[in-house]
């Protein structure tokens, strides 16, 4: 047990675990979107989909604690990596050259709080209705197409936006994740660089499509 506690409060532990919970958060972004994309199937079907969902509670109620521990996992691992970055330079640099990052890279600190904000008005929104005007338990459908109506039309275009700032998370996390995982050699580099890219492109495109089908009149 000493040993795993050494390991985690290691810099390589804490990035170790920030990529597997990381992992374990993207492939559940995935999977909830091609869920989510079931509502162009119709009423019936994506009601059915929700149903199949709430009617396992063993299976909902696992998936919920263990995004909980990833999240909490995650979170805790970044906000201890940063103070410890900031513990080692505690003079700010002179000249900051940012030639050899990304401005998925650099937004990272504020796009992930944002993006935490934005994942509990989403469930305070569509999973228990809290903020939700016209929320109908057991018509997901019905909720789904009330809450990006045209009238709102602030609420979809909202969810786009934090939908762009999630994928800028996921393409530099996806990519830190690779390079953790030991692919440092150029053509290692770039096979993390293009499957990142289109993996996230994937997820946003499915994501942001979700709020403004409705807004367009896509999804009736």
């Amino acid at each position: 047990m000493a040993w795993i506690l050494r390991f985690y409060n290691s810099t390589i532990g804490m990035k170790v675990v920030m990529a597997v919970s990381g992992a374990a958060l993207f492939a559940f972004v995935i999977i909830h979107m091609v869920g989510n994309l079931q509502v162009f199937l119709g009423e019936k079907v994506f009601n059915h989909y929700a149903e199949m969902i709430q009617g396992t509670p063993e299976l909902l109620w696992s998936v919920r604690l263990g995004l909980l521990a990833s999240v909490i996992a995650h979170v805790v691992s970044s906000v201890r990596l940063v103070l410890l970055a900031k513990a080692a330079r505690p003079v700010a640099y002179r000249v900051k050259q940012n030639a050899v990052t990304t401005y998925a890279a650099r937004t990272m600190r504020f796009s992930g709080p944002i993006v935490l904000i934005y994942l509990i008005l989403h469930i305070l929104h569509l999973t228990t209705g809290d903020i939700h005007p016209d929320f109908k338990h057991g018509d997901a459908y019905h909720n789904f197409v009330t809450a990006f109506s045209a009238d709102q039309w602030y609420i979809p275009l909202g969810y786009a936006f934090c939908q762009i700032l999630l994928g800028l998370h996921l393409y530099h996390g996806a990519f830190s994740m690779f390079r953790t995982l030991g692919l440092s050699g150029p053509r290692q580099v770039e096979f993390a660089r293009v499957v990142s890219h289109a993996v996230t492109a994937f997820i946003v495109i499915g994501n942001v499509l979700l709020p403004l089908s409705v807004l367009l009149g896509l999804v009736k």
